[in-house]
Parts: C-alpha cells; structure tokens; sequence
C-alpha cells in the first residue's frame, strides 16, 4: 500500500480526491432530498387528514353521519366509536377492526392483518371518538421511486465526474509533464537548452519562466567555472614552465646558472604560485558561505588606520588617514581586512605619490573609500577590472606580482556580506573606490 501511495500520480491523486468528495457530497444530498422529500409529502397527507376530520364532525354535527366520505375507500380510514367504545361505523378495511390512537397528535399506524400504514389521528367529538387516517402507501412507493433515481444517478455523476477531472487534471498537468522531459533531457553538456514558455500568465507560464531562469543562472555559473579554470590553468602554468626552464637550463648547463640564481628564481615562482593558490582558495570561501550571516561586529576604522601604518612603514608615499571615522559592520573580520589590504595595495601600486583613506557613516551604510592620484581607470573598464585575473596593465601587474585577484576578492566579499563597490573618479586624479557596507546600529 505505501509503494502504492508513492508512485500514485498526482493526477490519479487530484482525480480520486474530488471525486471521493464528489460522492459523499451526492450521497449526502441524496439522503437529504429523499428525507425532504418523505417530510413534505407526509405534510400533504396530515393536511388532508385534518380536512377529513373537519367534514366527519361537520356532517355529524348535521345528523348525516359519514356519507359524504367513501369508506370503501382502501386509501381512506374512518372509525367512530361511542363513549364505551363501541364500534358506530368504520370503513370497510378496517372489517370491523378497531384502531387505536393515543394522543392528539397525528401518528402512523397499522391495520391489523394489512401491510400497509396510515398517518391517523384521533378527536374527541361530543360523545364519541373519530379517528380518520389516510395511507402512506403513496408516500413509500414516491420516497423508494426516487431512492431508485438517486442510487442510480449518484454513481453515474460521480463517474462522469472522475473522467472529466481525469481529463481536465490530465490536460492541466501535461505542460508541466513536457517541462519534466525537457528539463530531464538538460545535461551538464548542453545547458544552454532551454524550456518551451507557453506565453502565459498562469502558474504554469511562470513555472516555465522560473525553470529558464534558473537555468541561465546554472549555465551562466558553468560557464564561470569553466573560465575560472582556464584562467587559473594559464596563470598556474607561467611559474610552472619558469620553474621548469630553470631547471632544465641548470641540469643541462651548470655552468651558466649557479645555486644562487636557482634559488632566487625557484623562490620568486614559488611565491607567485602561493599567491595564486591563496587567492583561489580565499574567492572559492567567499564564495561558498556568506560570512555576513555568520560573523561578528567588526571596526572598519581599525582595519583602515592599521593598513595606513603597514603603508608608511614600508613604502615612500604620502597615506593620509585623517578622514578615517568610526564606523562598524557586521561580518568576518579576515575577510574584510582583505578587502582594505587589496584596496590599499592596488591603490599603493597605482599612486604616482599620494593615498587618501576615508571611511564613515552615510544612511545607514558605512562608506569605505580609498583613492589614489595615479592614471585612473578608464570607464569601460571599470567593471571588468574587478573579474579575475584581469589587469590592465600586464607587465606591472606581474612585476609588482600582482595575481589579479585582488579585486574579484574584493568585489565577492563586499557582495557576501550585503554592499557594494564601484570605482569613480577621484578628486586627486586617479581612480577612487567606494565601497558600501550595511553599518551595525550602536544604539
């Protein structure tokens, strides 16, 4: 039975819902109608029985007695009976049989010997008792006549019913059943197929429409991935083949390269490869965790005036901090210390002899700046500077030994925890970055 319920469609599901409700709301109705039915119709025979009554006593008040009633009438009762009890007249069914009513109030009874009821009554009419009845027999045979139409009808509404919702469920389900073998055809080789929109407006329409979107977002992070590795692939395999040239060159002439120059280039490349792993493995974390939702409060301005220090201890440019003001966010310390560092090396490397620093509070959002006086970036590039491995300017990029992953892990952590970033023109005359942060309220 539970494998059953498994594999139970949900058409067969919808289908067997509706209709089971269906039924029971049928047969209710039915049963509901036949007692209506059954109460209107004995209402019909207690009216005609309290006319039968009024004409006994009308004709007994004018001394005819019961002509005016067909007591060979099987459909009729009339019994009179004096004050002892005896028998006055009666109809012919009753065959000198006396009836017995108790009470005012209209009750069914049965002849003695007869298969058939009566809805009788009885009144008291100056020294007798006058009880007249009239036969249900009618009444039975017009409830059981349409118990018949009702047994017989409940069961045909109730498959028709069943077969249209099979067929209305089935036509409804059928675009989403040709989604299920579209998208069940899509392969990590072909993700640029896409599911056939219907064009409308319904849930069916904008399921089709989600299902495309969602898988654009897979091909267009496919396609990321693909490029991650091929670029990551030509970036690792430069130090590779220096390592190797070196190293081929010594083993084959010994004599042109000595151990010094050896060891300088292998620790130079080794460098360059750390770099380029460490920068990998930081995006692939920002990546695949959102640090804002797991950090803590963190001082954007001791991360600033700490960068600002590391700069004029070890590099001849002029790092004005003096805008830097308190401003906190929440987030994972590390990674928005990495953030400043790359943004404060990338503008060190750039200046041609100035850094500013600013940082502080604007409607709600810690606004983090640092600009620099050098050449700038050029508008049309100011998005793709922050893809990776981008550089704009290749030689210097590797002599400083830049990665160019420097901004990609600035422009993914500021995402991860909720801001923004963007380069603008600075007021120094090179490239300005401004990035906006959610700020944490003091109060």
């Amino acid at each position: 039975m539970a494998e059953r319920r498994r594999t139970r469609s949900l058409r067969g599901r919808i289908t067997l819902v509706s209709t089971a409700i269906v039924a029971v709301t049928l047969v209710v109705g039915a049963v509901v109608f036949a007692l209506v039915l059954r109460g209107v119709l004995l209402e019909e025979v207690h009216t005609a029985l309290e006319r039968d009554l009024e004409q006994i006593e009308t004709e007994l008040d004018t001394g005819n007695g019961v002509s005016g009633l067909d007591t060979d009438d099987d459909e009729v009762l009339v019994q009179i009976t004096d004050a002892s009890g005896a028998l006055l007249a009666g109809s012919e069914a009753l065959d000198g049989r006396l009836l017995s009513v108790d009470g005012d109030d209209a009750q069914v009874v049965r002849v003695p010997g007869e298969d058939t009821d009566y809805l009788a009554a009885a009144e008291e009419h100056d020294d007798t008792t006058v009880i007249a009845g009239r036969s249900l027999e009618n009444v039975d045979e017009a409830v059981a006549t349409v118990g018949v139409l009702l047994a017989g009808a409940v069961p045909l509404l109730t498959g028709i019913v069943a077969l249209l919702t099979w067929i209305v469920v089935g036509r409804a389900l059928a675009p989403v059943e040709r989604m299920r073998r579209e998208v069940d055809a899509v392969t990590a080789n072909n993700l640029d197929r896409r599911i056939i929109d219907p064009g409308r407006a319904d849930e069916i329409g904008r399921l089709a429409r989600t299902m495309n979107s969602m898988l654009d977002r897979l091909d267009d992070s496919q396609r990321a991935q693909r490029q991650f590795v091929s670029d990551a692939s030509h970036e690792l395999r430069s130090p590779l083949a220096s390592l190797r040239q070196y190293a081929e060159v010594a083993q084959s002439h010994p004599d042109r390269v000595n151990l010094d120059d050896l060891s300088e280039a292998v620790l130079d490349e080794g460098a360059r490869l750390e770099r380029l792993v460490s920068g990998m493995l930081l995006l692939a974390r920002v990546t695949e965790r959102r640090a804002a939702a797991t950090g803590t409060a963190v001082d954007l301005d001791d991360l600033m005036l700490a960068e600002a220090r590391r700069l004029r201890d070890t590099m001849a440019l002029t790092i004005d901090s003096t805008a830097v003001g308190p401003a906190r966010v929440h987030g994972d310390q590390n990674l928005l210390g990495q953030v400043v560092r790359n943004l404060v090396d990338n503008a060190a490397q750039h200046a041609s002899g100035r850094v500013s620093l600013s940082l502080g509070t604007v409607d709600g959002q810690a606004l983090l700046v640092v600009e620099d006086d050098g050449h700038g970036v050029p508008p049309g590039e100011r998005d793709r500077v922050f893809e990776r491995f981008v550089r704009l300017d290749e030689s210097r990029a590797r002599a400083s030994g830049g990665t160019g992953l420097g901004l990609a892990i600035v422009r993914e952590s500021v995402q991860a925890h909720g801001g923004t970033v963007q380069i603008v023109d600075s007021s120094l005359g090179g490239a300005r970055f401004e990035v906006r942060l959610p700020a944490v309220d003091e109060a």
